[in-house]
């Protein structure tokens, strides 16, 4: 069965405050040595999870430590108090929040970057390909395919499930909203029907992506659409099936803070919950649960809510 295409929508996203990059050797100002950055991370937060998985798949536990923050900031702006001394530092009088992520450099004090999408790609670059056994997240070729997945979460899964439950919007935005989101889910279904990663026989870094998507889409979204839109989500089968998979994995679902995650949802959340909310696509704890000591005797069920194959471009 032929792959689904995956369409796109332009990518805006606001610059970061710090945009440094770790270089390949000591010529390149920032260059990877073992234990010289520290990763500040919030597993509250969708970019953080997708860091914190991508450092335990390429093994950098004793290589780049990991300093943990609360899953909700204590700062008034939003910031976290434990970042504001490498901000200050790295910027005199920061404007903004002392936001994580963070990648900082211990051996100055200060905040090499704070985007995200820079730090993943870098510890897969100057940390994680070192001809191990370490799954190649990045592989040749597939860059581009990897920014369009990148780029389809961000617009086509997240910001259309926020507008299709926006309660001050009309019904026909959500509506066209709700079907923006089910196309996309269809074509995802169909090509996991087929293939066992988005993008072919591997693991890469678009799994990560999508898979940090789709909880966002059951633990947040999900809260502020009506009951029928979730049943209608939930009927992807293989796509759900994938995201249970990969929630036993011990590289996602260790990360998983299911309670930091919806503390966060309702401390910022200004609209209003709907029918959906009591419609849980997946039990995470429990497939969480379900890892490599246990898959070998577990039969993985349906989702509860999962009816049937839909084409990749029903709404």
């Amino acid at each position: 069965m032929p792959a689904a295409p995956l369409t796109t929508v332009p990518s805006l996203p606001a610059p970061p405050p710090f945009r440094g990059r770790i270089g390949c050797d000591a010529n390149s100002g920032y260059y990877a040595v073992p234990r010289r950055y520290r990763l500040h991370l919030s597993l509250s937060c969708p970019r953080c999870l997708r860091i914190a998985i991508t450092h335990s798949l390429l093994g950098l536990e004793d290589a780049l430590p990991v300093v943990l923050l609360p899953s909700l900031p204590d700062r008034p702006d939003g910031g976290h108090s434990a970042l504001s001394p490498l901000y200050e530092a790295s910027s005199h009088r920061h404007p903004g929040p002392a936001l994580a992520p963070v990648l900082s450099d211990t051996w100055t004090g200060r905040i090499v970057t704070t985007h995200s999408s820079h730090i993943l790609r870098d510890l897969a670059r100057c940390f994680g390909d070192d001809g191990s056994d370490r799954p190649v997240l990045h592989p040749h070729g597939a860059e581009e395919e990897i920014e369009a997945v990148e780029r389809l979460c961000d617009y086509r899964i997240n910001e259309a499930a926020q507008h299709a439950g926006q309660a001050d919007t009309d019904a026909a935005a959500r509506h066209t909203a709700l079907g923006s989101l089910l196309r996309v889910l269809g074509s995802l279904e169909w090509r996991l029907a087929a293939q066992e990663f988005v993008l072919g026989d591997e693991l890469t870094a678009a799994d990560v992506r999508l898979w940090v998507a789709l909880v966002q889409l059951d633990t947040v979204h999900r809260l502020h659409l009506d009951a029928a839109a979730v049943h209608r989500i939930a009927d992807h089968p293989h796509l759900w099936t994938y995201a249970r998979r990969l929630a036993a994995h011990p590289a996602f679902g260790r990360h998983l803070d299911l309670d930091g995650i919806a503390r966060r949802h309702h401390a910022h959340c200004q609209g209003l919950e709907a029918a959906g909310a009591a419609v849980q696509i997946l039990d995470w704890a429990v497939h969480i649960a379900e890892g490599p000591a246990r898959q070998g005797a577990t039969r993985f069920m349906e989702p509860q809510y999962a009816l049937r194959l839909r084409p990749p471009n029903s709404a």
